[in-house]
């Protein structure tokens, strides 16, 4: 493998997919205003799956509402980054939702760190369910 030029050792890429265009298409939700007011510095984004299932409120559920349940989300992903390792990527982190008129369950949901964009490495946190890896 020639080293010496700014070849990737993978090869030409066929197809790239950037955040702008998953937040575009509605695959990712940009919610750094509230993870800012949680005091999180950098861009956070919660992806579609998450959003549905955890930060919409479901018919006929009383007593909750979209702004509470993200904030719950930002705010116990502010204590995961809080105690996360130097150079830890994936930071798992749970919550209770209530997601019906009974009880609160556990959820739990992954923050992973990386760059902002395919052309824009500044750091950023994704949020995601253990299956979206």
């Amino acid at each position: 493998m020639n080293t010496d030029n700014n070849e990737s050792p993978f090869g030409e890429v066929i197809y790239s997919y950037t955040r702008a265009q998953a937040i575009a298409d509605g695959f990712q939700v940009e919610v750094t205003t509230t993870a800012r007011e949680a005091g999180i510095t950098f861009p956070v984004f919660i992806t579609r799956a998450v959003f549905d299932a955890y930060v919409t409120v479901p018919p006929n559920v009383a007593g909750q509402d979209e702004a509470g349940r993200l904030w719950d989300i930002v705010w116990m992903l502010r204590f995961a980054i809080r105690k996360a390792q130097p150079g830890q990527q994936r930071l798992p982190f749970a919550l209770y939702v209530r997601n019906d008129n009974r009880r609160a369950r556990l959820v739990k949901l992954i923050a992973a760190c990386g760059p902002l964009d395919i052309d824009d490495p500044r750091p950023t946190v994704t949020v995601m369910m253990p299956t979206e890896d």
